[in-house]
């Protein structure tokens, strides 16, 4: 094996000539021919190997595919075959329901239909006709039926998911299926249809028929699909409720029947939904070990031809592996040499250049010939500097070495010049003989020029902060000293850091507290993570200083000051003006509010007087009457505290129309509390469904139930459920509908809009809807379509949603080319997550909803 060859300046002068290095080199690296054979058998086995494993990949894929498509098709027909039985059943049982609802049966013929239907088919477990007060009126049950299904007439309706199943029946009025029951509210493997009643238009209950899940996937799904595949339902959290599955069987070479498992499919069955899947599993027919004989040959024929490719490789590698190893070390000297950005020279004891590197020849321009031997002056010295430098140079040589460096000027061959800085270190044989002295040499022109430009940025930076109408500090964490303050910090608190810690606190931010040893001049936060705090958005806060007397935005961020310490910036604003305005727009927000819910009240006067009128009548004619037996001695005791008590109702009532009314329009400041929604519905529809009575108009309004509280002010949302109310009256009033179309609808329930849980208020009419022209004017101040009106009531009704950060909206309602109504809505999003207050829904309306004329 071949060594590197050491070589010394006295044996081939200053460096070994390129053309050596050249020949050498080629000497030492692998001819192509020897890599080529290093390489191909390791190529051939990889190829080899790679064919044969795509090849059975590809063959058992394809057949598993295959199968896979078989079973989905078979597993579809049974869906099919399952949904047409169960269409079946809900047409059979909703033609016994038409016949209930009619009147055309009675108890024994209900008794005799429904044993005829559970008889003839063997999944129908049970048939329960009940009331509309969830009271059971008459039962049949299979006789292999668990108790549970067994009812007796008079029986209340069972609580859970059979309730939930018939209000959503009694809402929808049309069929629905259950989930699949389990558990204690039933035996396994039940599912429950009921089917609503309707007698003379109403609803008059339902007709409940339970199946049996098992009878359903015995008789539903076909024989021959059965016999195919092992057939199971499942819920909806894919828990087994009726069939089996395909057993597993171990397998002594999992690695050839890797896609055994993967020949199932399910899919929901219809119209049941998601809640109940129909899954079929293939059963198990790969060929096992002995089937795989011909995997085995070839296998084995594949090791015997890998074998001998690898020990023609490993021979090859053998031969090659000693030329790699010189070659390794070659090329890493080599590249050291040519990857070094920083020039180095060489010179021996009297001064001589002996060796220059390639960088630097790049950086003089001139070539290694032109250096290597030469003695000051050198070429790359400039004339004006020559006398300082072969000075700097004879101090150099006499061992007088400057240990930071010195910075010099050089001179290209081109004649330009360059800054760079010189290190200078002696140069140490094997022997630890001083030979000569190693001076490198690197670039610093740019580095000179960005600290100009660097220095003139700081200058131009200065003024302009110096210039700020607003307060500039800088401060360190933990620390009294102030590091920067610009003309309007000192202005305001001079140059004390108690004016920066004073706005940081007022603002809120956390600060750390200065410690004992802060003469340490040591960074108590100094290693720990600031990469989060640097880049966090700078926080912002109004805050109020009495010593100046002024409104002050303060915004602060961290930062990592010039020392690597980290500091605290705050950016401090003059808004008094600013704050002053608001505080004036507020006020008069505030006020345009209140004169708006006196004026309401006054366009319902009439309507106010007309409610009150009736309690008071009553109160004159129950005292009149009272005076009138007192005197004639005809009333007994009994009687006249029943009247009394009459009285004192009326006049219960007409205080609780007068009080309502106080309530709303008494003026108090803004108060946002977490409030829960139906009281705030029920007192502004209490109050608006006055002015609806006295046009005729039919008011109902629903509730979601469990509704999470909304941080709002009251009042300023029933003002604004009060005026959309109203003005659908007065539109269903001015489109002179007939008395069964005069309705106003109030919904009120939770979505999610724009990516965010709110509770949306909506008011639906009957009118003749908003004409395009009025649509585009609709929120504009002062605008009005009525005669009487000022144009005030929705441009407040909107700045009243948005202020609580909700969006109004309005919208036609068609007919085909009709206009059929007006629907306006807003929404409000909620401040907490819905979770803490239960579960929203909007499928059964709560204990507060409901139609009141």
């Amino acid at each position: 094996m071949s060594r590197t060859p050491s070589f010394t300046p006295s044996t081939y002068g200053a460096v070994p000539p390129l053309a050596w290095w050249r020949r050498w080199w080629r000497r030492q690296t692998p001819s192509r021919q020897d890599r080529f054979a290093l390489l191909a058998p390791l190529a051939a086995v990889l190829l080899f190997f790679a064919a044969i494993v795509a090849a059975f990949w590809y063959l058992r894929a394809e057949e598993m595919e295959r199968e896979q498509e078989a079973v989905r098709r078979d597993v579809e027909y049974a869906q099919q075959q399952v949904r047409l039985r169960l269409l079946e059943r809900q047409e059979q049982l909703m033609r016994l329901a038409r016949d209930a609802s009619n009147g055309d049966l009675d108890r024994s013929s209900f008794i005799g239909r429904a044993e005829a239907l559970v008889s003839q088919y063997p999944e129908l477990q049970a048939i329960t006709w009940i009331d509309d007060r969830r009271r059971i009126r008459d039962a049949y049950a299979a006789p292999s039926a668990p108790v549970s299904q067994r009812r007796a007439s008079g029986e209340p309706l069972p609580a859970g998911e059979t309730e939930s199943t018939f209000n959503l029946a009694r809402d929808l009025q049309q069929p629905v299926f259950s989930q699949p029951l389990a558990g204690p509210e039933a035996q396994a493997s039940t599912l429950q249809l009921q089917i609503p009643l309707q007698g003379q238009g109403l609803f008059a209950g339902v007709l409940l028929a339970e199946f049996s899940i098992d009878g359903l996937l015995r008789y539903g799904v076909p024989a021959e699909v059965s016999a195919r595949y092992a057939m199971s339902m499942l819920d909806a959290n894919n828990q087994m409720l009726a069939g089996s599955t395909a057993p597993v069987r171990a397998s002594v070479t999992p690695w050839l029947d890797w896609n055994e498992r993967n020949r199932e499919y399910g899919g929901p069955v219809s119209p049941v939904g998601n809640g109940l899947i129909l899954r079929g599993q293939a059963y198990r027919t790969s060929p096992g070990l002995v089937g795989n004989g011909l995997f085995w040959m070839v296998g084995a024929l594949s090791v015997l031809t890998a074998w001998m490719l690898i020990g023609t490789w490993r021979h090859t590698r053998r031969r090659v592996q000693a030329q790699n190893a010189l070659v390794a070390e070659t090329n890493f000297r080599r590249a050291m040499e040519n990857s070094m950005v920083t020039g180095m020279r060489a010179l021996d004891m009297n001064g001589r250049i002996t060796y220059v590197n390639a960088a630097f020849c790049q950086m003089t321009g001139w070539a290694e010939t032109e250096l290597v031997g030469r003695t000051a002056p050198f070429p790359f010295w400039p004339e004006e500097d020559r006398e300082s430098l072969a000075a700097k140079l004879d101090e150099e040589l006499q061992g007088r070495i400057t240990p930071g460096g010195f910075q010099v000027r050089v001179k290209r061959k081109t004649g330009s010049l360059f800054d760079a800085r010189l290190y200078l270190s002696p140069l140490i044989d094997a022997k630890g003989v001083q030979t000569g002295w190693m001076t490198s040499m690197t670039d610093i022109t740019e580095p000179n020029r960005i600290r100009e430009q660097l220095q003139a940025s700081h200058e131009r930076f200065t003024t302009v902060l110096e210039a700020l109408d607003a307060s500039v500090s800088v401060a360190p964490l933990g620390s009294t000293e102030l590091l920067f303050a610009n003309k309007m910090y000192r202005q305001w608190f001079n140059q004390d850091t108690q004016g920066h810690l004073q706005l940081v606190a007022q603002a809120g931010v956390p600060d750390a507290r200065p410690t004992d040893d802060g003469m340490d001049a040591v960074d108590g936060l100094v290693g720990l993570p600031t990469d989060s705090l640097t880049v966090a958005q700078a926080g912002n806060a109004e805050v109020y200083v009495p010593e100046l007397g002024k409104w002050l935005e303060v915004r602060s961020r961290y930062l990592n000051w010039v020392d690597g310490r980290l500091a605290q910036m705050v950016i401090a604003t003059d808004i008094t003006p600013r704050r002053q305005a608001e505080e004036e727009a507020a006020a008069q927000a505030e006020r345009a509010q209140s004169v708006s819910r006196l004026i309401t009240m006054g366009e319902m006067a009439s309507s106010v007087a007309h409610e009150l009128n009736q309690p008071l009548t009553a109160i004159s004619n129950y005292c009149n009457g009272m005076i009138s037996r007192l005197r004639a001695q005809q009333i007994s005791e009994d009687d006249l505290v029943a009247a009394l008590e009459k009285t004192s109702r009326q006049a219960q009532r007409a205080g609780q129309i007068i009080q309502r009314i106080r309530a709303f329009v008494k003026k108090s400041e803004p108060n946002r509390t977490l409030s829960e929604v139906a009281p705030i519905v029920n007192e502004a529809l209490e109050l608006a469904e006055i002015e609806l009575r006295r046009r005729n108009v039919r008011l109902s309004h629903y509730v979601a139930a469990r509704m999470p509280r909304l941080l709002v002010d009251p009042i300023l949302v029933e003002q604004v459920l009060v005026n959309l109310v109203r003005n659908a009256a007065e539109s269903i009033d001015l489109a002179q509908r007939p008395t069964a179309g005069r309705h106003v609808e109030v919904r009120v329930i939770p979505r999610q809009i724009e990516g965010q849980d709110v509770i949306e208020f909506s008011v639906q009419d009957t009118g003749k809807g908003l004409a395009p022209e009025v649509m585009e004017r609709l929120y504009e101040a002062f605008f009005s379509t009525k005669p009487e009106g000022m144009g005030m009531g929705l441009n407040l009704c909107r700045s009243i949603v948005e202020s609580h950060r909700g969006r109004m909206h309005v919208e036609n309602l068609y007919n085909g080319p009709e206009v059929t109504g007006c629907r306006f809505s807003f929404w409000i999003p909620l401040t907490q997550p819905a979770a803490d207050n239960g579960p929203a829904t909007i499928d059964s309306p709560s204990k507060d909803a409901g139609v009141s004329a």
